[in-house]
């Protein structure tokens, strides 16, 4: 997580008007229509939302009191830890709505213990709920499988996943495995039903 107070050039001690100034100016200088090289306009959208992110943390008094002990809390060294830590920290998000938020930390998760399929699980929920990402999570949930292939419920989750791409082979295929590692799967269930013709 980028420090929002240095993201946004201000102090701790910075008012919610200083903090709505250094925004403004920065969402003028950074915003992604102002470049049109497509590298560049995306590593802007990267820094755009992560702006946004902090002025909506920041100008916000509940939030950015949270923000304040989360920054001051003693962090974790090993990457496990950071990995957990930052899981744990997904799925608070998702619960409050904060799709983008918990994506990013869904991200550390799956970068910090790269060999944890819950975690790369975790992403692709995440990721199906926006569905511009949904390649994105076809790839995270296919990374859980390479991981965890007997988990019936990430077999199920990536079949539904394809049925609402449009995928109807590849959706039939992940409900059979699902399937077959666990009948009673409510998910694959579901699918095979919308893919049977009858």
């Amino acid at each position: 997580m980028p420090n929002y107070y240095e993201l946004l050039g201000v102090g701790r001690s910075a008012s919610a008007s200083e903090v709505r100034q250094a925004y403004l100016r920065l969402a003028r200088e950074k915003h992604p229509d102002r470049f049109a090289d497509p590298a560049e306009k995306a590593r802007a959208q990267t820094l755009f939302q992560d702006l946004t992110t902090a002025f909506n943390t920041l100008s916000h008094e509940g939030r950015r009191r949270e923000y304040d002990a989360e920054i001051e809390r003693p962090k974790p060294t090993n990457p496990a830890d950071i990995a957990q830590e930052a899981f744990a920290r997904g799925l608070q998000l998702l619960e409050e709505g904060q799709l983008q938020e918990a994506v990013t930390s869904f991200h550390t998760a799956a970068h910090h213990a790269p060999n944890e399929g819950r975690y790369h699980a975790a992403l692709g929920r995440a990721l199906a709920r926006h569905p511009p990402a949904a390649r994105e999570a076809i790839a995270a949930f296919e990374r859980a499988l390479q991981l965890s292939p007997s988990t019936a419920s990430f077999h199920a989750e990536l079949a539904a996943l394809f049925l609402k791409q449009g995928l109807r082979l590849r959706a039939q295929k992940a409900a059979e495995m699902a399937l077959r590692l666990d009948p009673r799967e409510p998910l694959a269930r579901r699918v095979a039903d919308n893919l049977d013709p009858a």
